[in-house]
């Protein structure tokens, strides 16, 4: 019997989880509360030159490739796919970088150059990694994190001590310089925790990294979610923007209808793939699963101040993506994670995707993204933004050799006030979880409401966790249960 679904919010989880839904008949509606879709993965246009507001990486292209082919179609109907060579360039100093290349060979030269027998050592930590990938992609991540029983195969008892370890041990037992284990620390960042408390399994993503490359759709991120939005309107999937989610009302212990924008819509299922927290403030508290005090204990991956810069000439000496570790990685992570505070001298990745893409900016000009990690939390005014941007475009110039500072025509900025007002994040968190050892798979908030029939969850605060290839994988896991719920009826 197909049901009436309200779908919260249209980020990736969301466009995921309308997709399969409608594809199984069911009339869906996804209720956006800004004036565009896409949630975090935003565009923002400006005197010519185009920004992704949110992710910027384009890695797992498996992922991306399963979820259409699950509706019979290819990534390349909806968007144009190049991959970057480099993939990216890492900054230690003054003039001092290290290239990672599109091929793997290329990358073990980059190491032998460094450290010489390191492409070997390299080489060996890959084949492990894509083992991991492969157990991890093919089976674990596609689990809805319901029983710790999920985790146990015979795969996976043998990669048990893995669980156990952690990325920053494995990489310190095969490398000693430090560039290079920088460089195999940063793909764990993505999961937004430390290297030091993240499962060693989760090397995974240094396959995904140096084995399957680094990619840029044509016109940006965002071009992704207008192929998902043209995919799920297609299969009949309605969509409504500037539609805030007031309210979720629960009848006889069953989530029946949202009050939005002060109007009552009916629904036989509700779905938020808006941020876990603020969705359970929309209960009457004694439907909420989990505390204020929940909240409080989780390890939060980090928030980020965001700059979008338009320059009025081409950058030097950098690659389409560039990373600043010129200063001390530990100190920024414990400013992160340990004691919450504003980073005396922040790590930053930049971003400028006019390199590749035209479109980005005008002829002869360059879109520049800039990002600092941040604690979640933090006090977020004005004056600060514009000190760390002065501090950033500071090193910026001497790091690359360069003036930038006269050429930029324009800034807007982009940090923990605005994550909370235009996506309801908690703490203004930008990712999400952490994915550190107790926040694995069933440790994680769970896709299904435990005090309220009818009501869901996706995105990266529950199962499999942060990042855009996990959200496609938690729409369609929620789906699925969806399905089953409605198939038992």
């Amino acid at each position: 019997m197909n049901k009436t679904i309200a779908i919260v919010g249209s980020g990736f989880s969301s466009l995921a989880a309308a997709s399969y839904l409608a594809k199984e008949g069911n009339h869906v509606t996804v209720y956006e509360k800004n004036s565009t879709y896409g949630g975090r993965a935003r565009q923002l246009k400006k005197e010519g030159f185009t920004f992704d507001m949110g992710p910027t990486w384009y890695w797992m292209p498996d992922v991306f490739e399963k979820f259409f082919q699950d509706f019979g179609k290819n990534p390349s109907q909806y968007y144009q796919l190049i991959k970057l060579n480099p993939a990216y360039q890492v900054y230690f100093g003054e003039n001092d970088s290290i290239t990672i290349g599109d091929t793997l060979e290329k990358i073990k030269e980059a190491f032998e150059k460094e450290e010489p027998g390191s492409s070997v050592k390299l080489q060996k930590f890959i084949n492990e990694a894509q083992d991991n990938y492969n157990i991890a992609i093919k089976d674990l991540v596609y689990r809805p994190g319901l029983s710790p029983f999920e985790l146990v195969t015979p795969v996976t008892m043998k990669k048990i001590g893995q669980f156990f370890s952690t990325i920053s041990r494995e990489v310190r037992k095969e490398f000693t310089n430090p560039k290079l284990i920088s460089i195999l620390e940063f793909p764990v960042l993505f999961l937004g925790a430390k290297p030091s408390n993240t499962p060693a399994f989760y090397s995974f993503m240094n396959y995904a990294d140096f084995g399957l490359g680094t990619f840029h759709p044509k016109n940006g991120m965002y071009s992704v979610i207008e192929g998902m939005v043209a995919l799920a309107k297609s299969l009949g999937v309605q969509f409504k923007a500037n539609m805030n989610v007031e309210k979720i009302n629960v009848v006889k212990g069953r989530a029946t209808s949202l009050t939005i924008n002060s109007q009552e819509i009916k629904a036989d299922i509700t779905l938020s793939g808006a941020d876990y927290h603020h969705t359970e403030t929309l209960l009457d508290s004694k439907y909420r699963q989990y505390s204020e005090k929940y909240w409080e204990k989780k390890v939060f991956a980090p928030s980020s101040l965001l700059f979008y810069v338009g320059f009025s000439k081409k950058i030097k000496n950098v690659s389409h993506h560039t990373l600043f570790f010129d200063v001390p990685f530990d100190a920024h992570a414990k400013a992160i994670y340990d004691t919450p505070q504003w980073p005396e001298e922040p790590l930053f990745y930049a971003s400028f995707p006019s390199i590749t893409d035209k479109n980005a900016a005008p002829k002869g000009k360059e879109a520049g993204i800039f990002l600092i990690p941040l604690a979640p939390g933090l006090t977020d005014i004005d004056e600060v933004r514009e000190e760390y941007f002065e501090l950033i475009l500071k090193r910026f110039e001497k790091v690359t050799n360069q003036d930038v500072r006269n050429y930029v025509i324009f800034k807007e900025a982009f940090c923990i006030n605005d994550f909370i007002k235009d996506y309801n994040s908690y703490k203004g968190n930008a990712y999400g979880l952490a994915n550190t050892l107790l926040q694995t798979a069933f440790l994680r908030p769970k896709l299904i409401s435990k005090k309220v029939k009818g009501l869901y969850f996706t995105g990266q605060l529950t199962v499999p966790g942060p990042g855009v290839p996990p959200s496609l994988i938690s729409g369609k896991i929620v789906s699925n249960l969806i399905q089953k719920e409605i198939a038992t009826k």
